[in-house]
């Protein structure tokens, strides 16, 4: 079966843990928007592509007893580095000395014993540009901090998406986005045009997994509605929703089709693996 996860950050490196659980053959699009941190100080340095929401994907599939994927979410603590993760570091340095974000990925994926690929959604770093009720907002932390979002673009808008990304999004059985920030996680890879036209194109099943819980302020007051909303208004339009029985979303009317089911933690405050795994089993059979 091949399986792909599209989005960014923690959200999207457990949705690829849990498609792994499934089949080896699991590709993640993910978003290289990032402003914020230790990967926004690399972004403003060096004019690079955002690489955090990469660092934690390949880790999601990496050999978990290769040397390099257990210091790989090391971050320092003094000096100039402190702050900055070795996985953010390496894959930066690979950047800037080989001006190949891809081919610079697939390295690193292949000395960590990555199994499954891991691909930037676009071929290049890019900008958010939100649309709100108070004005144009520019970069992903002030896209974060807005509360009335109408429209998400990015610049330059004619990004290019990397083939490998178009063809696995194409080819995929089941295609799974998010969970993760409405805006600035999953919308900030589905808008790529090349990922937003993927998308629309496949025969995947296309499924949608809800947060556990708002994204404050970004989605304050959104109810279940509201983000599928969101989704069709930038052109993504999934197959069905999957929702946890104790977030504030189930029973909420929906125009989609929605499965309301156990997928959350002991600690309620993020998706388990393997309850998300068999959701997504169940929805393919």
């Amino acid at each position: 079966m091949k399986l792909v996860a599209v989005g960014g950050g923690h959200g999207t490196a457990v949705s690829l843990r849990a498609l792994r659980r499934i089949d080896d053959d699991v590709t993640g699009v993910v978003s290289v928007a990032d402003d914020g941190g230790s990967t926004g100080r690399l972004r403003a340095m060096l004019d690079v592509a955002a690489v955090g929401d990469l660092r934690k994907c390949l880790g999601a599939l990496a050999d978990p007893d290769n040397p390099l994927t257990q210091s790989f979410e090391h971050r320092f603590r003094v000096g100039e580095l402190s702050g900055h993760a070795v996985g953010n570091l390496l894959l930066v340095g690979l950047i800037d000395a080989t001006g190949d974000l891809e081919e610079s990925v697939r390295a690193v994926a292949q000395v960590m014993g990555v199994k499954g690929t891991i691909v930037p959604a676009s071929c290049e770093g890019v900008v958010l540009v939100a649309t709100t009720d108070e004005g144009e907002r520019r970069g992903q932390t002030q896209v974060m901090g807005s509360s009335s979002i109408r429209h998400l673009r990015v610049e330059p808008a004619h990004a290019a998406t990397p083939i490998v990304a178009v063809e696995a999004i194409e080819r995929a059985d089941v295609v799974l986005i998010g969970p993760g920030s409405l805006f600035t996680s999953v919308l900030a890879a589905c808008v790529v045009p090349g990922v937003t036209q993927a998308l629309a194109g496949t025969s995947a099943t296309k499924v949608y997994v809800a947060n556990l819980h708002p994204q404050i302020p970004e989605t304050a007051g959104f109810t279940l509605q509201d983000h599928v909303a969101a989704l069709l208004h930038h052109g993504v339009t999934p197959d069905v929703v999957l929702v946890d029985e104790i977030s504030i979303f189930a029973g909420q009317p929906c125009s989609l089709r929605v499965r309301v089911g156990d997928l959350s933690g002991r600690n309620g405050l993020v998706h388990d693996v393997q309850k998300l795994a068999n959701a997504v089993v169940a929805e393919v059979r």
